[in-house]
């Protein structure tokens, strides 16, 4: 089966997941999924993640985290779509949430948060953002 937009994907089972209280999520392993799941444990948005290559296909299960029965990730949200790429400079990277939420933003050195790439300033397609 293939997907047109794994990261889509990605997004949405963790959406599923949270309105039904699963600990545990699974999905197909790639990369650029382990890289944006290395910054939703560093934010503080998941426990933890784990990639499973022991088999055919390798997997990547992430451990959700709530906080007095409520999902941390209050939203998550695509910004840039196979159909329509979103790219933002350094300087006109946006504020989620004032603040309070981040970007993740895949830049020429990497992916990393909308704070890192205004630090680096580096920019690059907003990817999604999470508050």
């Amino acid at each position: 089966m293939s997907l047109s937009d794994p990261i889509g994907d990605m997004i949405a089972r963790i959406k599923n997941a949270q309105v039904r209280n699963h600990k545990l999520v699974e999905l197909p392993s790639s990369n650029f999924k382990i890289k944006i799941s290395e910054i939703l444990k560093s934010e503080g948005y998941i426990i933890d993640y784990k990639v499973n290559d022991d088999i055919k296909k390798p997997t990547l299960s992430i451990n959700l985290k709530y906080h007095s029965g409520n999902p941390v990730i209050s939203t998550i949200e695509r910004i840039s779509k196979p159909g329509r790429r979103i790219f933002s400079s350094a300087e006109s990277l946006p504020k989620i949430n004032n603040g309070l939420g981040i970007a993740i933003i895949s830049t020429p050195k990497g992916v990393m948060t909308d704070l890192d790439a205004r630090k680096n300033k580096v920019g690059g397609e907003i990817i999604c953002k999470v508050f």
